[in-house]
């Protein structure tokens, strides 16, 4: 995860507006939301989600908390720190914004003038052991082991499935790359472009409201296949929801 205030974001915005054209940028459509106001992208449908599971019957599973990590979180480097990690009915869940991940595979996309954090690797790879594809493949950021909670003591794996939820959208993504220690809520640009987000690593994500879903064990085998991801993601939805 690469650490990012909003001040840094709007700045990043304006310069962009500047040096690249809509396409690159991902999200300069007449009527869109402004940066990282959680808005959805103008032309994005207005209800739409993946899988047979709608976002109400999903967010009415985790209106409480039983916390399991040992602390909490920050949004934001320069943020409190207020986002618990809880468990329940086999999977991890917590509330919090919505930053871009654009690390992985170098494309038109993602790269050193599209996103200044850009890093060419993720910390999970493709079958053929290439980076993954920020920009065509949905993924959730977790963050590394840390004194405040270790993913993987929690059953949490790379390429594990999660739904990850804003307002009334759901789109599955994977476990697929590692951030810092001490922060929390990023996932790649095509997370965020499933959920009608902009999806610029400058200016896009959600500033709050996104809610993160990991469902424990194993993944979508290969990770970089999204529609297995999707339809492992909707038996264990099923499965969260039928456990008391």
């Amino acid at each position: 995860m690469r650490s990012r205030t909003l001040a840094l974001a709007a700045a990043g915005a304006a310069l962009l507006a500047t040096t690249l054209p809509a396409t690159a940028r991902g999200a300069a459509v007449p009527g869109a939301g402004g940066p990282a106001s959680g808005v959805p992208v103008a032309g994005a449908p207005a209800s739409a989600h993946e899988g047979s599971i709608g976002a109400a019957e999903l967010l009415a599973k985790v209106t409480g908390c039983d916390q399991i990590s040992h602390g909490k979180y920050r949004t934001d480097a320069d943020a409190p720190a207020t986002v618990p990690v809880c468990g329940k009915n086999g999977a991890v869940f917590w509330k919090a914004d919505l930053d871009i991940d654009c690390d992985g595979r170098r494309g038109t996309v993602c790269n050193k003038k599209t996103d200044p954090w850009f890093q060419p690797d993720t910390r999970f790879h493709q079958s053929d052991g290439e980076p993954l594809d920020a920009a065509k493949l949905p993924y959730v950021v977790v963050p590394s082991p840390g004194p405040v909670w270790d993913y993987r003591a929690s059953g949490i794996e790379g390429g594990g499935v999660a739904a990850v939820i804003h307002g009334d959208k759901v789109a599955y993504a994977v476990v697929g790359d590692t951030g810092s220690g001490g922060t929390i809520g990023e996932a790649s640009y095509a997370t965020a472009k499933a959920l009608g987000l902009d999806p610029s690593p400058r200016s896009g994500g959600a500033e709050s409201d996104v809610t993160y879903i990991l469902f424990k064990g194993a993944g979508a085998d290969p990770i970089e296949d999204h529609e297995a991801a999707v339809a492992l993601g909707d038996t264990l939805a099923h499965r969260f929801l039928a456990d008391n």
